[in-house]
Formats: structure tokens, C-alpha cells, sequence
């Protein structure tokens, strides 16, 4: 009898120690595909203010756009946490929408080399991003299914495993990337 129960006991833990171990591990994935986001944006971000200097050197005169272009990105940068990230973010594809159809105004300026590079480089980064967006969501809805489905919520909750929000885009415009048709 005695064997009996120490086996019950013994198979009960090793329950724990899985359920525990899948829900760390989601958890860490979780936590790199956030970074993984985190590097894009940064990315991202650091492109912004490339584009206005290009951008601003053939539409001086459209100084309300670029104040709103860099406002909106130092906005993205200051961002902490995936909700305030997200608002950010959607402001500032907001205002890159509007600057890049300042630049459909001027075919001398679409013409240029280095404009053609970083609008070839924000639309690869727009790319890597909506990636690594899918990525984090895929790992959350894991991590989330994993906390609420039974045995393992009472694991989750016995040691503070909580949810987490999604990257959604509460704009649908904000899916595509900027675009400019030459």
C-alpha cells in the first residue's frame, strides 16, 4: 500500500514538473518573440527620421507632416508594454502613410536613389515585422490556452502564470505596409 501511494505521489509530481515546464517554456517564447518585435520596431524607428530629412529636402514647406512623422515616432520609441506599443505604433504608420503620399507630390523626390533604398528598406522591415507580429501572437494563444485549459491552470495559477495580450492592429489599414506606386 505504502509503494502505492509514494508511486500516486510521485506520479502526481511529475504531472506538476511537466504541466510547470510547458508553461515556462511558453512563457519564454513568449517573452522572445516580444523582443524579436521589439528589435523591428527599433529597427523601424531608426529609419524614420532618414526618410523625413530625404523627404523634407523637397517639401520644406510641409513642416506640420514632419513635426507629425517625428512626433509619432519618438511617441513608438517611448512605448513600453504591448498595448501603449501598439497604439504607438499605429500612429506612426499613420504618419508615414501621410508622408508618403506628401512624397507621391514629388516625382523628382521618387526618382531619387536614396529615397527608393529606404522606402525599399522600411517595406522589408514592415515585412519582418508582421512576421515576428504573427510569431508572438501564435506563441501567446499557447501561453493563454495553456493557462485557462485544465490540469495546467491550476498550475498557472498556483504560480502566477498570467495572460497575455495580443499584438492586434485595431486600424485594418495598419496590416500593409506603407506603399508608394512609382
Amino acid at each position: 500500500m505504502s509503494l502505492l501511494v509514494l508511486g500516486l505521489v510521485a506520479g502526481g509530481a511529475l504531472v506538476v514538473v511537466l504541466l510547470y515546464n510547458r508553461l515556462a517554456q511558453l512563457g519564454v517564447l513568449a517573452d522572445n518573440a516580444e523582443a524579436d518585435i521589439a528589435v523591428q520596431l527599433k529597427r523601424r524607428h531608426d529609419l524614420v527620421p532618414n526618410l523625413v530629412e530625404t523627404v523634407r529636402g523637397y517639401a520644406s514647406h510641409e513642416q506640420s507632416t514632419f513635426k507629425a512623422v517625428i512626433e509619432a515616432r519618438n511617441a513608438a520609441v517611448a512605448a513600453t508594454g504591448i498595448a501603449e506599443q501598439q497604439q504607438a505604433e499605429q500612429r506612426l504608420g499613420s504618419s508615414l502613410r501621410q508622408l508618403f503620399a506628401l512624397a507621391e507630390a514629388y516625382p523628382a523626390l521618387r526618382a531619387v536613389e536614396s529615397f527608393q533604398t529606404l522606402q525599399a528598406s522600411l517595406g522589408s522591415i514592415e515585412e519582418a515585422l508582421q512576421s515576428a507580429r504573427r510569431y508572438y501572437n501564435a506563441v501567446v494563444r499557447d501561453l493563454n490556452t495553456a493557462i485557462v485549459q485544465f490540469p495546467s491552470n491550476l498550475i498557472a495559477s498556483s504560480f502566477g502564470f498570467r495572460r497575455r495580450l495580443f499584438f492586434e492592429l485595431e486600424d485594418p489599414s495598419e496590416a500593409a505596409a506603407p506603399q508608394v506606386r512609382f
